[in-house]
C-alpha cells in the first residue's frame, strides 16, 4: 500500500496543480491514502511576515473545505482521501486562537503542524541566516520545533523537521543529529511522550534527500519512536510519492515496519 499524506494544491498560495488533478494523480499512482494538507499560515498573519517583502495570502479554508469534501463525498472504493492542513507554527496566541477556531469550523481529518518561521521570518529566506553562524540559525530554529510540540491545538503530525536547511546558504547545509544532540533528544523524546507522528519529508532540497535525515530517524528509533509518516510535500502533480522508495528503504534499514497514516482521529499502520 502507498501513502502520501501531506500535499498542496492550487489552495495553497504556492500551489501548482489543481486539487481534482492532485487527487486523480494520485488514484492513478494506485495511492491507497493520499492527504491534501494547504497551507495555514497564521504565523505569517499574525507576525506581519513578509514573503520577498509581500504579504502573503491565506488559504480560502471555505472555499478548500468545501471543494476538497465534494470531491471527497464524491468517492466510492479505491484511495481514502484525507482533508487536512498544515498549520504554521508560532508562539502567538492569536494564531493559536485562530487554529483552533479552523478546527473548530471545518474539522480536517489531520493536521500536519510544522515550523516555517523564527522570529518574524521565513527560515526559507536568506534574512534567516544573515550574518548569524550555521550553529545560531540551526539553533533557534530547532528551538522553536521543540516549542511547537506544546501547540495548544491539537494535531497529529510533526512536519518536515530540517526545513531550515532546504535551501540555506552554507557550503555545508545538512542538518545531523550529532550537531545538535541534546537538543534533537528533546525534540524527539518530546515527539514520543506525545504520542505524535514524526514526518519523514521526501522535499529535502538541500538539505539531503529526506528530512529529519537518517541519523535523526535512527536516534528516534533508538529513543523508542516508531510512529513516522511519508509526505512528498508536493505542490504539483508531477511530485506526489516522489522519492518514496527511497524514505521506505531508509526507513526498513533502520527497523521501522510500518507508516502511520492520521484519519479522524483514527490511525492506519501500512506495512513497508
Amino acid at each position: 500500500m502507498i501513502t502520501d499524506v501531506h500535499t498542496h494544491s492550487t489552495f495553497s498560495p504556492d500551489g501548482v496543480s489543481p486539487l481534482a488533478d492532485m487527487l486523480a494523480r494520485a488514484e492513478a499512482l494506485g495511492v491507497s491514502y493520499y492527504g491534501v494538507s494547504e497551507h495555514f499560515d497564521y504565523d505569517y498573519l499574525t507576525d506581519g511576515v513578509l514573503c520577498e517583502g509581500k504579504e502573503v495570502a491565506m488559504t480560502d479554508a471555505a472555499a478548500y473545505f468545501a471543494c476538497a469534501r465534494a470531491l471527497q463525498a464524491g468517492r466510492g472504493h479505491g484511495t481514502r482521501f484525507l482533508v487536512g492542513g498544515e498549520f504554521g507554527f508560532t508562539p502567538n496566541p492569536r494564531a493559536h486562537a485562530m487554529y483552533v477556531d479552523l478546527i473548530r469550523r471545518y474539522s480536517p481529518d489531520f493536521v500536519v503542524n510544522s515550523v516555517h518561521t523564527v522570529d518574524g521570518v521565513d527560515v526559507w529566506y536568506g534574512e534567516h541566516f544573515a550574518g548569524k553562524t550555521k550553529r545560531e540559525a540551526y539553533g533557534s530554529y530547532l528551538r522553536r520545533v521543540r516549542e511547537s510540540l506544546d501547540a495548544p491545538y491539537a494535531y497529529d503530525i510533526v512536519g518536515h523537521i530540517g526545513y531550515v536547511a532546504r535551501n540555506a546558504p552554507y557550503p555545508d547545509p545538512i542538518l545531523r543529529y550529532d550537531d545538535f544532540a541534546a537538543l534533537f533528544d528533546e525534540i524527539l523524546c518530546g515527539v514520543v511522550a506525545r504520542d505524535k507522528i514524526l514526518e519523514v519529508n521526501s522535499s529535502g532540497r538541500g538539505a539531503g534527500d529526506f528530512i529529519p535525515n537518517a541519523d535523526v530517524l535512527r536516534r528516534y528509533f533508538a529513543l523508542g519512536g516508531r510512529l513516522v509518516s511519508y509526505a512528498s510535500d508536493a505542490h504539483s502533480t508531477e511530485r506526489i510519492c516522489e522519492k518514496r522508495e527511497t524514505v521506505v528503504s531508509a526507513l526498513r534499514a533502520i527497523g521501522f515496519t510500518h507508516i502511520t497514516v492520521p484519519d479522524c482521529g483514527k490511525r492506519h499502520f501500512v506495512e513497508i
